[in-house]
């Protein structure tokens, strides 16, 4: 039993590592007693796991997550903006998918924006809105480091991706006053 939990984030996460390891659906019911929350708020939770990216469906048996074989890893860079598109295009050349973009600011914490980047296309699409000048890219706050999770279908395509980034010198090394060990991968976290 997952037990109850702090955060909202934390029921979250609790449920989805559920979800992971369930060999059939799990009703709402069951996620509202395992959590004691409302059935609602499970519903609401469902909808955010969505939104960011998460494959769950709803079934007339409960909730399943799909493609629980995606791994994902979390790698901290440092380009100038000028190097984006290349950082981007590497990425998803190799068969990665770029979740989020992330910042970690000595003063306001983690700032982070999702990203849902897969396609040379999206890439592409990312790009000409930030040509349009409105806007810059999070990493001009950090002196351009910045951190993307990264989703793939094998810790061997990760492997690929981070080998070639570190070969392009976009890998950034991690400092004292940074809290997490980004460099492992949440579903080593969750375990």
């Amino acid at each position: 039993m997952a037990g109850r939990t702090t955060t909202a984030e934390d029921r979250r996460m609790q449920m989805l590592k559920l979800l992971t390891k369930a060999n059939e659906p799990i009703s709402g019911a069951e996620l509202s007693s395992q959590f004691g929350v409302s059935r609602q708020i499970i519903v609401q939770d469902i909808a955010i796991l969505r939104a960011a990216e998460y494959d769950i469906i709803s079934t007339n048996k409960g909730y399943v997550l799909l493609n629980k074989g995606l791994t994902e890893r979390t790698f901290k860079v440092r380009h100038s903006a000028e190097k984006v598109g290349d950082e981007l295009y590497t990425i998803v050349d190799l068969g990665g998918k770029v979740c989020d973009v992330f910042v970690y600011h000595r003063i306001y914490g983690v700032i982070k924006a999702p990203m849902s980047i897969k396609t040379r296309k999206d890439v592409y699409e990312y790009l000409k809105t930030l040509s349009s000048g409105i806007s810059s890219p999070l990493l001009t706050i950090t002196d351009n480091y910045h951190y993307h999770t990264v989703q793939a279908e094998s810790e061997e395509v990760l492997d690929k991706i981070q080998a070639v980034l570190k070969e392009k010198g976009y890998l950034a090394e991690l400092r004292d006053y940074e809290p997490v060990d980004f460099w492992t991968n949440r579903k080593e976290k969750e375990q």
